[in-house]
């Protein structure tokens, strides 16, 4: 018999059912409901709401019931939902005793309640996996220093930058990603269950006793909107969305400068697959699989949106439709976290084809305008002065570093021996010193700010 059925003359349809149903999915939250359904009777019991020996025997049973779940004895099956599963299967073993559990309780409370614990436990093993990718960014960013490649603006050559001052760029990206799954946390560390369908409940409990026995740190102030919000959810996924947007971007950067133009970066065999048909392809699989999956946790989002955008207060079935998109978002970026990590610690770069990249396309040009600037010059001046210079090595085949001065002098009496440097790449890396520039005494001090954030992050 359903949980609510005392109140109809016929039994649903079994298309009804089906249609309905939603243990095939939110199975996946057996332990954290069973551990709610834990506190909750704990509280009743300590209340004395119900008798103390009934509220033990239904912990040990449930508790019990987790084991079986674990050990895989007790198939997760024959109920309309996760929440259902775990009562009939009290009820099977206890008898009457097991129909107490759902004192002053829900199931919209109890699946709101279930929800929020399993996203902050997925917040903390997601936060893991992306503390763990900025390590390897970190190691990558301490080997490469010294080492110089182009940065690119509009995808063409800008200026020389070092290749530590790029990889600390997406460490950056994933330090901000670490910052809104803990903001997120806060908002989803709060405790719905108490109240109820939508009104709360008259039976005297006590909701912090449950919250601190779940380890929440607040609890609801409103039961109305405690059993319909969903916010926590959609803020998940959109710090999931965040994520893959990052990841997609490494991935784009990786694709092009693995390939036979670009020639920086080498994917392992181990992470590459070939073509069924051409022999010589090496293909970047990994990265073009994470950048393809980037839009199916942006569907997720958009999913969960939609489901929220017009629904009434309270709670409506619609919020069913919460799960699949939340567990689909969470198995996405988990699974290319740990995939992207693996190949970024099997990646090398070809540094004498990235200094050489890095010293064409008159890269050191804005050098030369900030040089006749500190001359005196107009920046606006200097910077025609200089485009008229990159124009002249253009129509002469020549770069910035093989003029000589008297051809600098032509353009402006301003030029001294000393432009014959500052063109150079390395010059012009190490020149820029500001806190986030490319000289190695900034790169290695952006090092020791991610590595200590990152290591605040986590004390905390």
């Amino acid at each position: 018999m359903k949980l609510w059925e005392g109140r109809f003359t016929q039994p649903s349809a079994k298309s009804a059912d089906d249609f309905n149903q939603s243990l095939s999915f939110d199975y996946k939250l057996y332990w954290h409901d069973i551990l709610a359904s834990i506190a909750h009777v704990k509280m009743l019991g300590e209340t004395q709401i119900i008798p103390k020996e009934s509220a033990d025997k239904i912990s040990d049973t449930l508790v019990n019931i987790l084991a079986d779940i674990e050990k895989g004895s007790l198939p997760l099956e024959g109920a309309e939902d996760i929440h259902t599963f775990v009562e009939q299967e009290l009820t099977k073993r206890i008898g009457a005793t097991g129909k107490m559990l759902h004192t002053a309780r829900s199931r919209n409370d109890q699946v709101a309640t279930d929800l929020r614990l399993y996203v902050k436990d997925s917040i903390v093993n997601v936060c893991g996996h992306l503390k763990a990718l900025v390590n390897t960014l970190l190691n990558i960013a301490n080997n490469n220093v010294q080492y110089i490649m182009p940065g690119y603006t509009h995808m063409r050559r800008a200026q020389p930058i070092s290749v530590a001052q790029y990889i600390n760029a997406y460490s950056e990206m994933f330090l901000r990603d670490i910052e809104r799954f803990t903001d997120c946390y806060k908002r989803t560390d709060v405790m719905p269950l108490g109240s109820c369908a939508m009104a709360g409940t008259d039976f005297p409990i006590d909701r912090r006793m449950t919250a601190s026995l779940l380890s929440f740190s607040e609890i609801s102030q409103n039961s109305i909107d405690a059993v319909s919000d969903r916010d926590f959810v959609a803020e998940y996924i959109f710090c999931c969305s965040t994520v893959m947007a990052h990841l997609s971007r490494f991935s784009e950067d990786i694709i092009y400068y693995s390939s036979e133009e670009f020639g920086f970066i080498d994917i392992s065999d181990k992470y590459s697959t070939g073509s069924s048909i051409m022999p010589q392809k090496k293909n970047p699989d990994i990265p073009e699989l994470v950048r393809g999956k980037t839009g199916r946790v942006y569907g997720d989002l958009t999913a969960i949106l939609t489901v929220i955008k017009g629904i009434p207060l309270s709670y409506n079935k619609d919020l069913q439709e919460d799960k699949e998109a939340l567990f689909d978002a969470e198995t996405t970026v988990l699974g290319c976290l740990g995939i992207f990590n693996e190949l970024l610690q099997n990646i090398s770069f070809d540094t004498r084809k990235m200094r050489n990249a890095a010293a064409g396309g008159f890269s050191t040009a804005t050098d030369i305008a900030d040089y006749l600037v500190q001359k005196g010059m107009p920046f606006r001046d200097a910077h025609a002065v200089t485009g008229q210079i990159v124009r002249y090595c253009i129509e002469n085949n020549k770069t910035l570093d093989k003029l000589d001065l008297f051809v600098y002098q032509q353009f402006s009496t301003l030029f001294d021996e000393e432009i014959l440097q500052r063109v150079r790449v390395n010059k012009s890396v190490e020149a820029r010193k500001v806190i986030g520039g490319s000289a190695r005494s900034a790169v290695r001090e952006n090092i020791r700010s991610i590595t200590k954030r990152l290591n605040r992050m986590f004390k905390e």
